[in-house]
């Protein structure tokens, strides 16, 4: 048996003995529908007017859409939308698309222009999302006490239309939605003091009532009724569903089916996994990359293993993360005082720290090992020397999981 592991953008090929095969651990996917599949959500959007109706009468219009770290097939999505909107009137000049980064790095020229599309990219104005304080604009507080600070472009922008792609997500419970605007297009504060309150608060993967997410949603209330455009993709970006409409509305119905996709139920846990996080963007960075070892941890024994296997060859992916790692010659206390104080970024550090209480974590990536040593996990240097000297413990119950980034424990 061959064990196909993407690994950034290519596939790794390793044997596997077909006398003892590993458990599959993956997602349900639905059959992929064709592009066309966007046209029909934007004639029949659920729980309001069609988008050329919304906009007819409006000067501008702001899209909203996601980095280069997702799988949201914006330049697909771009062409249609502004069909619409110029239908509506708008034209291509009085467009902005907004790229919803959050505290995320900023996108480069050439990835801008992969992201909407070379068409798109020279026929409207193309901008990265500041989280800067000036840059952003106090518009009102949650009943939680968020302070809501979004973009000033948002805030002034006669339609305002949100885009992204659905999944289940271990901090809201969802992806897709209200993100792209609340954390996607709001300040460091507005986040960093939404995400704190994780320390108080909990949500489960696939669910969205609870109180982070209802969070986020308040801050529709301070914007121009947002329409909404989402998708739900596997992980070659090919479209499973996608719901356009109301922003509450359609994303409900885009998490149902998400949910029925990428929630897998756990039956037993293992005592070890090997998990790939999917291949490019999932394991870009290690910052992407702890959410697919979060996913693996909830499948394995405590006192098991986990191999990670993720490129990351843009390391870190947040200089608090990095700072956490590398500046900080005291862990222990480093750790208990992000125990007590949620810290953007260092938090990833702390995610780690739990999952490596009970389990052992070995990494494959482009990470130096020094590096990976640092963090608490256990290099690999030889992948197939290590997933064949795992083949032969036979005393050892393995799972698979080729696709980690989209794979998400469901315990009844």
């Amino acid at each position: 048996m061959i064990l196909q592991l993407c690994y950034g953008t290519e596939q790794l090929n390793i044997s596997w003995p077909e006398s003892r095969l590993p458990r599959l651990i993956a997602p349900a996917l639905p059959d992929p529908l064709p592009d066309e599949a966007i046209q029909s959500a934007l004639r029949a959007p659920i729980g309001c007017p069609p988008l050329r109706q919304l906009a007819s009468g409006k000067r501008s219009a702001v899209i909203l859409i996601s980095d280069g770290t997702r799988l949201s097939p914006s330049e697909r999505l771009l062409p249609p939308l502004l069909e619409e909107l110029g239908a509506a009137g708008i034209p291509d000049d009085a467009v902005t698309v907004l790229v919803a980064l959050g505290t995320h790095r900023q996108q480069s020229e050439s990835e801008l222009r992969r992201l909407t599309g070379d068409d798109v990219y020279e026929r409207v104005r193309v901008l990265n999302h500041s989280s800067n304080a000036e840059e952003c604009v106090f518009v009102g507080t949650t009943s939680l006490g968020t302070p809501i600070e979004l973009n000033r472009a948002v805030v002034e922008a006669g339609m305002l239309i949100i885009t992204g792609n659905i999944e289940p997500h271990l901090l809201v419970g969802s992806s897709g939605g209200v993100k792209a605007l609340m954390p996607g297009a709001a300040s460091r504060r507005s986040i960093e003091l939404h995400h704190a309150l994780s320390k108080s608060y909990k949500a489960k993967p696939g669910c969205v009532d609870n109180p982070l997410h209802r969070d986020l949603e308040e801050a529709l209330r301070f914007v121009p009724a947002p329409f909404l455009l989402n998708t739900v993709v596997d992980m070659e970006r090919r479209l499973l569903g996608v719901f356009a409409g109301d922003v509450a509305l359609a994303h409900t119905a885009g998490v149902k089916l998400a949910n029925s996709a990428f929630l897998v139920r756990r039956s037993r846990l293992y005592d070890a996994v090997i998990v790939s996080a999917g291949g490019y963007p999932k394991d870009a960075q290690l910052y992407q990359a702890v959410k697919t070892l979060t996913n693996a941890a909830a499948f394995v024994k405590k006192g098991g293993r986990i191999l990670l296997v993720a490129r990351c060859q843009e390391l870190y992916g947040h200089p608090k993360f990095a700072e956490a790692v590398e500046d900080h010659p005291d862990r222990k206390k480093l750790l208990q005082e992000l125990g007590k104080r949620f810290v953007l970024g260092a938090h990833k550090l702390e995610q780690i720290h739990t999952i490596l209480q009970d389990r052992q974590v070995f990494l494959y990536s482009d990470v130096p090992p020094p590096l990976i040593e640092l963090i608490g996990f256990k290099p690999v240097v030889s992948l197939e020397e290590t997933i064949a000297a795992w083949a032969s413990d036979t005393a050892a119950d393995i799972a698979f999981m080729p696709y980690g980034g989209l794979t998400f424990s469901k315990t009844e």
